[in-house]
This record gives C-alpha cells, structure tokens and sequence, in this order.
C-alpha cells in the first residue's frame, strides 16, 4: 500500500488514501525535526475529507447520543452530507462551540462508579477530525515503552514487554496508581506541552473549548470557562491528551542520562495505568517519582501503589496476575506464571450472569449469539500467545456456563423451556454453537483492554 501510494497521483487517489498519505507525512516531518512546530493544520481539521472519514469512524465505535439527543440514525435520515457541510461551515467561520458533555456512571467491579462524558455526535467528529491530524505529530514523539491507545499497540504489547522484563530478571515492581488522573490533568501544563508541537492558534482554540466545555448532570451544569482542569472520560480525543501528558513521565524515565535509566528500571505504561521494572528497586525512586507526580500537578494514590519482588509475591497489571509458581509436574523448577486476575474474572462472571438473566427468556440463538461475543472477546484479550496460560480460566469459565445455564433454565418450569431437565450447556454448544471457552483459541479480533 505505501508503495502504490508513492506512485499515484493525488487525483488518483482515495479520501482514506489521501489522508493516510498526509499523515504518513505529518509522521516523518515531526520525527526528523523534533523541535518543529507545525503551523497550518486548521484548514486539514475542518475538510470534508477529514469529516467525512472522522464520521465513519465515530459511528463504528457507536455510543450514546449527547445532551441533544441526535442519534446517527436521526443525523443519516436528515442527509449526512449536509451534516458535515455545516460543521464545515461553523468550523470555516469559527462559529463553532461545542455543546455540553452529558455525564453517565458505569458500574466498577468494587461496586463504585465511573463517570463517563458524552460528547454530542457533532463534537465527537470534529474531536475525531483534529485528532487524526495532530496525532502522527505527537506519534512521533511517544516513546515505544507505551501501549495504551495508540496505533498498532495493545493490552498484549504491554504483557509481552512485561514478561520480557521478568526474564531478563527485572523482578522488582512498582505498581503505581495515580489518584483521578484523567480528573485532575492541569490544562495550563498540558496546552503548553501541546503547544510546543503545533502554533496553529486554531487548533489550539479548539482543544481549549473541549477542555472547558460544561459538564451536564442530572439537569445540573458543572465546569464551563472557570475549569483549570480535567479531561472528560469518554471524549475522542481525551485518550490522546492524556498521552501526551504522560509522555513527560516517559521521557524522565527513559532519558539515557537519567537517574532511572542508570539503574536499569524500566517503565510499562498503558494511559494512566504502569508500572517500573528492575533488578533492584531503591526506595528512593518511589520518593522521586512522587516528586515528579507532583510537579505535573498529579497525585499517586499511596495505598493502591507498592513496592514488590515478583519472586515472593504476585502482582495485578492491565487484568491479568503476574505470579511466579512451581512446576505443576513435581520438578524442582519455577516459571512466570500471566494469568486473568481474580479481580477480572469476577467482573466477566457477574456480567455474564447479568446478560443470561436478561435475554434467556429469549430464543436460544439470540442467547447464543450474546454469549459468544462476550466469551470470545475475553479470550481474546487474556489469551495473549507465548506470554499468559489461560487454560484454567477457560476451564474455570467452563464449568461456571454449565452451572449457571442449568440453574437458570431448572428454575423454568417444563412447559416453559425445552432445556428443563437436560443438560444445557452440552445442548446449546452442539445445537447452537455456543462456544465451548476450552476449546477456543485466540483469534486476531481487536483487543480492548477490560477495566
């Protein structure tokens, strides 16, 4: 494709190809020339080009309407291209302000809430827009010791550096948690980060507005022009931003000169989640990357953060348990041991609990196929080849299917249910294609990290 893309013309080319090609430019101008500060990116933001691919992609990740209640479906009936025409001519005319965000709660696996923010679908494609212009910028700049939400990076990428560490015996861990850190990212310090990178006045006028715009919750409006800081959870282009936040903590920790690259520690990060690996592990460190927390304005949250040798104690990272075990045949051998954490497989058992209650009184395909987009997304993401042994829990998983099937569908009396009396799971995976979890392995679907 990149070669093709070199011999055609601009004319000959594709929206996606010509954006693609744009990109790839963006990309080597900013790693060739690292103190480069990009200057024309506004009138790229606000194309039809740009709009119309920013839809597309809005629309497959699907979610919510915001608080005007416009869905895709309402915005397609009305005409689409008339859609992005007007976004274009408000974004032309720097008319453009952006609603409210409509703030929801998701259910944590301690039994707490997450807030969420809801952009509307218009804001949520101009966000889609500026960030697939600005973000081969900062691509160039993100170390490759991060994972999170980043092109052709994943959940497995970070594990496989993980195990990697352990094997080079790098056994002691930091775990760190930073306090609220999307909640609590300085808009001050992050806007100059930004700016140091891109002097488009226009760009940078819109990552403004995002950052201060109202938070709307149960009829209640919160925030506005007075906010100093905070990236709403759920935004577009909230993720990057909070890369390049953190993209300072990656540089302190692997600058070649520094302190933490002297001792051999080296750093996994996943967004907000990482943690620092090495042979040893001086308390010194913790106390310095508190300092450092501090002077981004951050704040690590000192009772969920701790120090452990690997060796003697197991350690959770992204959902999965780090232990080191013994030899299950008897020899007198050890072996890094990456399974789903206890933490993890609650939470998929609950939810799986939760969907059999509500659709199984349904026809038994539709159950089926519920089923087994949960069970193969969570195989998919804690099966990771050559790095986590997942057996178990897919045994694990196995058999709390066929209890939980049984009892459901036992409690139906026999003139309600064909299942009454048989043996359900065993029914529903020969008949049905339910997937049976210890007899499925990874397939190369998308991963999505489990909260």
């Amino acid at each position: 494709m990149t070669d093709s893309l070199h011999t055609k013309r601009k004319s000959q080319m594709s929206d996606k190809e010509r954006i693609r090609d744009f990109q790839r430019k963006l990309y080597r101008k900013a790693k060739q020339e690292q103190e480069f500060r990009f200057y024309v990116l506004y009138d790229k933001v606000r194309s039809l080009r740009f709009l119309r691919d920013a839809y597309k992609r809005v629309k497959r990740k699907g979610g919510a309407a915001g608080v005007d209640g416009q869905t895709f479906t309402e915005i397609e009936e009305a005409g689409l291209e008339g859609f992005l025409k007007e976004i274009n001519q408000e974004l032309e005319e720097k008319s453009y302000k952006p609603k409210p965000v409509r703030r929801v709660y998701i259910p944590k696996a301690n039994g707490k809430q997450r807030p969420l923010g809801i952009p509307t679908i218009r804001d949520r494609v101009i966000q889609m827009s500026c960030k697939m212009v600005i973000e081969p910028i900062f691509e160039a700049d993100f170390k490759d010791t991060s994972y999170g939400f980043r092109p052709k990076r994943s959940a497995h990428d970070a594990m496989r550096a993980v195990g990697k560490h352990l094997k080079a015996d790098r056994t002691q861990v930091y775990e760190v948690d930073i306090s609220n850190y999307f909640d609590t990212i300085p808009h001050s310090q992050l806007l100059r980060l930004i700016g140091k990178r891109i002097s488009d006045k226009n760009v940078i006028h819109l990552i403004k507005m995002w950052l201060r715009a109202p938070i709307v919750e149960e009829g209640r409006i919160t925030g506005g022009k007075k906010n100093k800081q905070g990236i709403p959870k759920g935004g577009v282009i909230s993720p990057l931003l909070a890369n390049i936040y953190l993209n300072v903590l990656d540089r302190v920790v692997n600058r070649e000169e520094g302190i933490y690259k002297r001792r051999g520690i080296h750093i996994v990060r996943y967004a907000d989640d990482y943690i620092l690996m090495g042979r040893e592990m001086h308390e010194g460190i913790q106390e310095r990357m508190k300092r450092l927390m501090e002077r981004m304005g951050l704040k690590i949250n000192q009772e969920k953060s701790r120090l452990v040798q690997a060796k003697e104690k197991p350690f959770d990272f992204l959902g999965f348990t780090i232990r080191y075990d013994r030899d299950l045949h008897g020899n007198n051998k050890r072996y890094w041991n990456i399974i789903p954490s206890k933490r993890a497989i609650k939470k998929f058992r609950q939810n799986m609990g939760d969907y059999i209650r509500k659709v199984g009184h349904l026809e038994k395909s539709e159950l089926v196929a519920g089923l087994n987009l949960k069970i193969r997304g969570w195989i998919n993401y804690y099966d990771v080849s050559g790095v986590s042994y997942p057996a178990k829990a897919k045994r694990d998983l196995r058999w709390y299917l066929m209890h939980k099937l049984q009892r459901y569908y036992k409690r139906k009396s026999q003139r309600a249910s064909r299942l009454y009396r048989r043996k359900v799971f065993e029914e529903l995976v020969s008949r049905c294609g339910l997937i049976d979890p210890t007899k499925m392995l990874r397939s190369p679907a998308p991963v999505k990290v489990l909260d």
